[in-house]
């Protein structure tokens, strides 16, 4: 029998934790949806962006998600770690935050982003992850955008962030779920 769930993994940045400002109100947001699973995962033992994506695979395995029931959300480097998991898996959605790609520094930073709903949101003035590079990225592969007056950290827009993350997952679900 197929597990009916739904599930979300939450992927924090190089600097932050599964206890950061947005991965918090994103985990809070999906669970608000019946029947959804949200784990943030806890990236805090490594800063190498291998281990990390080897973190999301087992999480994903240790919960038993299946890749159309899955939704993967993540900021910076966890975006990046989201974009990969998305490349090798296909998935239901993939949420990014300012995702470390385009990045030379990040093995294979330009990954093609498989999932049914995707959605890039970066600051204009991010002066850690650029937002040309990602822009011309998401043009390539048709990946909905938002571009806000921020940073990096987008720490002046969650609101908006949470308000996007919604209707995402409200996007996501009923794909899944039609009335």
């Amino acid at each position: 029998m197929t597990d009916p769930r739904f599930f979300v993994f939450l992927s924090h940045g190089l600097e932050s934790g599964p206890n950061g400002t947005k991965v918090q109100a994103m985990k809070a947001v999906a669970e608000e949806f019946p029947g959804v699973f949200a784990h943030a995962i806890d990236h805090t033992s490594t800063k190498d962006p291998a281990t990390r994506l080897q973190q999301m695979q087992e999480a994903i395995t240790a919960a038993g998600a299946v890749p159309e029931r899955t939704i993967l959300a993540g900021s910076s480097m966890g975006g990046w770690v989201c974009a990969q998991t998305s490349s090798h898996t296909p998935v239901l959605g993939c949420f990014l935050l300012a995702p470390a790609l385009a990045l030379a520094k990040y093995p294979q930073s330009s990954p093609t982003i498989r999932a049914n709903h995707s959605q890039i949101i970066h600051g204009w003035n991010d002066d850690v992850v650029p937002v040309m590079p990602v822009l011309d990225l998401a043009h390539q592969q048709g990946l909905e955008t938002l571009v806000l007056p921020d940073g990096h950290r987008l720490e002046h827009s969650v609101d908006r962030v949470v308000r996007e993350f919604r209707h995402f997952m409200t996007t996501c679900l009923q794909e899944k779920n039609p009335d």
